[in-house]
This record gives C-alpha cells, structure tokens and sequence, in this order.
C-alpha cells in the first residue's frame, strides 16, 4: 500500500483548503490502494479530527506566528525566538521539538511520498530521509511593503528550507495571469522545480433541493459581499475595519452581507433599515427592507448563491479567496489587507483591472462608487480573466503525485 503524508501550516484556512481538494482528486487519477497521514495542530488538528479517523490524524505542534491585536504580533514574535511568550515556549525550542515529532512520524509511517502544504520543516526531513516531497505554496520571498527590512533575513531562511522540495507547486495560473506574482522570486537556478499549477478552485457543483431562507431574502436585492476569512486575529482585525466602515453616512444605504466564517448561529441577524434586528426569517416573513445581514458560516449552496448574485466582494486579499472570486464568479473585488502578502495579491489585482486595492475607510467608500459607476468595464476585465483563468490546481497536482510515485518506483527497480 501507497503511504502519502500531508503536513499542513496551521495559520489560516487556504493549507487545509487546498489538501482538501487535493484529495477529492486523488482517487481519479492514483489507482493503487494508498493511504494519508494527515498533520497539523490547533484549530486544522481539530478539522482533520472531524473528518477523518484518528490513526490517521497526528498533532504537529508547527512554529506559527503569536496574535496580536492586528493580525500577528511583530513584537511579540520576535521575543519569543528566545522567550517563552503567551505559553509558547522558545521558538527555538518549539523548532526542534516539532522536527523530532514530525521525524518520529516519517521513521514509524515510512512514507513513499509527502505533500506540504506551507510546512518547510517536512522539506528538510524528506530531503534526510530520500522521500519525495512536493511543497505546495503561493509564496517564495514576497516583496515587504509595510513592514521592516529586518524579516528579509528570515525570508532568507525560509526560502532555503522550501528549495529542499523534490517540486514547488504553485496554487495559481501561470504568467501573465498569476495573482501572488509579488509573492514570488524565484531564482533561475530552482525554475526547473517550479510549476504553475493553477488555483485550486474548481467550482464544486451545488445540487439546490430547494432555496434557503437566506437566498430569498438577498434574491433580486443589489448588495456587497463582506468576507471574514483568515485564522481568529485576521478574521476579528477585518471585522473591525468593516464595523468602522459601516459606520459611515454614506454606508446608510448600500445593502452588505457580512459572512464571519465561524460556525456559530447566533452571529445570524438581519438588520433593517427601520434600525431594527431580526432573525433571518422573521425578515423574509415580513418583508424587511434589510441594510445588513450578519451570517456565522455560510452552507455551500448558500456560499454559491451570495457569489452569483453579490455586485462587489470585500475581502482582506487572501490568496486562496480571491482566486475564486476572480476566476469562478467573474466579481470585482475591493481588498482592505491585513499583511503584506494581501497587499500584494490585491496590488496585482487592481493592475489587471479586476479590482482595487483599499487600505483605509474613505479609499473602501471610492472603490464602492467606482465599481457601481463603472460596472461594464470591471465586468469586461473580469470576463476575459475568467477565460484565461485556471482553477484545476488540484487535478494537476494529483498527476503530479502519480507521476513522481511512478519514477520512485522505476528508481527502486534499477537500482535493485
């Protein structure tokens, strides 16, 4: 039997994503009988939990970044490279003791090959051990814009440690149509690793029994989608840069659904223009012209139907998010970024016409009118982006795999 191991970055939602529909299309196209090893921690560890059996679910304790108010905490992670900081122990210690554990599970589980999705750590025991290793990212020593020049020496280090993949696969289209081309500089001597993949954002084909309250509520309704994405201090910082937005007079009367990505109801309220809250059905029963609509986390029939009939889709410019509102829904796009990889995501959207880059309130309220006054034009630039747009990231990802499977077992037989 086939042993692949998937050891997944726990910081943000865009790692497990992607594994996720890498495994959708695994069994289309690897025909012998494997099995997967799953590894992360925190809220990915609980996810996998949920989804799959615990012999195949290991708790990774991968080095993230600490929160802070805004997204992480520059302060505060610096100091921990030495100090223990809010319960983490020293990053040089968390460093050496994740590699032993994730070097315990290669020396028990003897995997043929591994796909890491953000976590370089595997790059370097795959490299020791000769297992095969793909190192899937949208990253490779992103241009800084907002912060210091004091992380280029750790982007330095990163950059050595993703180079020890066997391939770099790269989760979006290829030039001229690439998204995180600000995001990537790599040199000529690693291109020949290097593929273009595309987005991992094929359209999954939602069966509709019937509409929910919620998509009758918005049918027929012109309103600005809302997104909250991201791990919890990236989520609650957008959060709070929309809540002073939507403050703004001139808010009064441009209808939004905010979706929060947390699976918790009780976020579900309906806000009417009459300055009144409402659940979402007491609104649809009695007709309520609604200015906001709150949603905890939206189904995936639901999530289709808000893309399909939104005007415009406020984002914080994560990679995995805009692809598929770009690609899939052909919808201008108004990012507000949290780090530097948003910015220059969302940098390289507004060069391509399909959206624009908004770093304070007044810049959000301009992108708003401009979209709405100059509608034909997003949705020429945004059409002809779709045609060329390649969301099939995952297939080719799962040949990729077959094949290198493929020439690991003709090495072993030469070499026999």
């Amino acid at each position: 039997m086939i042993k692949l191991g998937e050891f997944i970055y726990p910081w943000g939602n865009g790692h497990y994503a992607r594994m996720m529909s890498l495994n959708e299309s695994l069994p289309r196209y690897l025909k012998e009988e494997y099995e997967i090893h799953y590894s992360s921690k925190d809220e990915i560890y609980q996810r996998l939990l949920e989804k799959f059996s615990p012999q195949y679910v290991h708790k990774i304790l991968m080095p993230t970044p600490i929160d802070g108010k805004s997204g992480p905490s520059v302060s505060k992670s610096l100091f921990n490279v030495l100090l223990p900081v809010s319960k983490n122990p020293p990053l040089i210690k968390q460093i050496s003791d994740y590699l032993r554990e994730e070097g315990r599970l290669y020396d028990k589980e003897k995997f043929d090959l591994v796909i890491n999705d953000g976590d370089m750590g595997s790059n370097v025991l795959a490299e020791k051990r000769r297992v095969p290793s793909i190192f899937v990212t949208n990253q490779f020593m992103p241009k800084l814009w907002s912060t210091r020049v004091y992380f280029y020496p750790s982007l330095y280090f990163i950059a050595k440690q993703i180079a020890k993949a066997t391939r770099i696969i790269v989760a979006d289209s290829p030039p001229p149509y690439t998204i995180c081309k600000y995001n990537l500089n790599f040199p000529d001597k690693m291109k020949n690793k290097v593929t273009f993949v595309g987005h991992y954002a094929s359209r999954k084909v939602v069966t509709e029994k019937s509409q929910t309250e919620l998509q009758l509520l918005i049918e027929g309704t012109n309103f600005g989608y809302w997104m909250r994405t991201g791990n919890r201090a990236t989520n609650t910082t957008t959060g709070q840069k929309y809540e002073e937005i939507f403050h703004d007079d001139k808010m009064g009367n441009e209808k939004r659904l905010v979706s929060h990505a947390r699976n918790d109801p009780s976020i579900n309220r309906v806000f009417g223009k009459d300055g009144k809250s409402y659940s979402v059905s007491e609104a649809l029963e009695k007709r309520i012209d609604w200015l906001q609509i709150d949603i905890g986390f939206l189904s995936e029939q639901e999530k289709d139907a808000v893309l399909r009939l939104c005007d415009y889709v406020v984002t914080n410019g994560s990679h995995t998010v805009i692809g598929e509102i770009l690609g899939i829904y052909a919808k201008p796009v108004i990012g507000i970024p949290v780090y530097d990889e948003h910015t220059n995501n969302l940098r390289c959207v507004e060069e391509l016409g399909l959206g624009i880059l908004a770093r304070n309130k007044k810049q959000v309220l301009d992108a708003i009118a401009q979209i709405k006054s100059h509608n034909d034009k997003f949705g020429e630039r945004l059409e002809s982006y779709k045609k060329n747009f390649i969301g099939s990231g995952a297939q080719t990802t799962a040949k990729i795999v077959c094949e290198m499977l493929e020439n690991k077992k003709k090495d072993n037989s030469f070499s026999q």
